[in-house]
C-alpha cells in the first residue's frame, strides 16, 4: 500500500500562503482536519526564517494535543532542514510561502533547529490555559489571586 501526499488546489495554498505570512495578521479558524496547524506551523517556520528569536514567539492553542501537534511538526520540520542539500532546502522553504532564500538564507535556515532547541525559554507553544495560569502566576498582586 502506497501512501501519497494529498493534492491541495492552488487557491488554498495561496491562501495557506498568506495566512502564514509574518507581517499579516490573520485570524485562523476552520474545521478540524482543514490544515490549521498546518498553517500555523508554516507561519513559526517563516518567523524563524525572518530571524526572529525563538524566545520572541509564542504560540496559543486551546487544547494539550494542538500544542504538542504544533510544536512537533515545528521542529521536525527545522530538523530535517539539516540533512537537506541546498536544492531540496531550498524547494522545502519555498513550500512554506517563504520567497526563494539566498545561500546565506539557506545556512540560517540549516542552524534554525539547533538555535531553537538552545534558546533559553525555547520556543513557547502553549494552551491558552497555561498562558492565562503563568500570567497569574507572574502578576498576582495585579490579578487580585493568592500568590500560590
Amino acid at each position: 500500500m502506497s501512501h501519497t501526499a494529498p493534492v491541495v488546489p492552488e487557491d488554498t495554498l495561496a491562501r495557506q500562503h498568506r495566512a502564514s505570512h509574518p507581517q499579516s495578521s490573520a485570524w485562523v479558524s476552520a474545521n478540524a482536519g482543514s490544515g490549521k496547524t498546518h498553517v500555523l506551523t508554516q507561519r513559526v517556520v517563516r518567523l524563524l526564517l525572518g530571524g526572529v528569536p525563538p524566545a520572541r514567539i509564542l504560540c496559543l492553542t486551546f487544547t494539550k494535543a494542538a500544542a504538542a501537534n504544533m510544536s512537533i511538526r515545528v521542529f521536525d520540520t527545522l530538523a530535517s532542514w539539516t540533512r537537506l542539500d541546498d536544492a531540496a532546502l531550498t524547494e522545502a522553504i519555498l513550500r512554506t510561502g517563504a520567497p526563494r532564500p539566498s545561500p546565506t538564507d539557506l545556512a540560517l535556515a540549516r542552524k534554525l533547529f539547533a538555535r531553537t532547541v538552545e534558546t533559553p525559554g525555547g520556543l513557547k507553544i502553549q494552551t491558552i490555559h497555561a498562558f492565562c495560569e503563568r500570567l497569574l502566576h507572574l502578576f498576582p498582586f495585579e490579578a487580585n489571586v493568592a500568590a500560590r
